[in-house]
């Protein structure tokens, strides 16, 4: 492929990337990738070229929001009472998928893979970001034994699609969030 191909193609990758951005802020997991191709001046066919599929364009607008996320748990590990760590990442987790449209779905299992956990790079990246988290609060019997990060991210997704249509979403995810969260610590706590 000519050199000039390969910088055209990276050019529409990001114009494309960028545009999806601002459609799926206004219009959610659904926003539609024809109007994507048209706003960003290229065919459906090269819009489906860089995302083969609708997950993998959300994924690749969530990437920034995942990696942010992702830090945030390094920077947690270790820190002080691990319930608290775990909880804080968790409640940030649910902030951004509350108020970023595009992100839930995007961690949502959707039965293709075999392993709901592994099934995108969303999901896997947060799942191992968060489970030193986890594995700490489980140490410090914070946490019932058996929970796992993909069935808190399986959480989050469900509070956070389940409340995106209230008058004030944040407000109830965070209230959804804090019953589960007195769901999963153990009885004795």
């Amino acid at each position: 492929m000519p050199e000039h191909h390969r910088a055209d193609a990276r050019r529409n990758y990001a114009l494309i990337l960028a545009v999806a951005e601002e459609e799926v802020a206004v219009h959610g997991a659904g926003a539609s990738l024809e109007q994507i191709a048209r706003t960003a001046g290229v065919g459906s066919a090269t819009v489906r070229r860089h995302f083969p599929t609708r997950r993998a364009l959300l994924e690749a607008v969530s990437r920034k929001r995942i990696d942010a996320l992702c830090g945030r748990a390094r920077e947690l590990d270790g820190q002080g009472d691990s319930r608290s760590a775990l909880l804080e990442w968790l409640g940030e987790v649910v902030t951004y998928c509350v108020s970023a449209r595009g992100l839930a779905p995007a961690l949502a299992y959707d039965g293709t893979g075999p392993d709901p956990a592994r099934e995108n790079q969303c999901s896997a990246a947060l799942e191992e970001a968060g489970s030193p988290l986890l594995r700490r609060a489980a140490q410090d019997g914070a946490v019932a034994k058996g929970v796992t990060v993909a069935d808190l991210i399986a959480l989050i997704v469900g509070i956070a699609l389940t409340t995106e249509h209230y008058p004030d979403p944040a407000a109830q995810a965070d209230r959804l969030f804090r019953l589960a969260m007195a769901g999963v610590s153990p009885a004795d706590r």
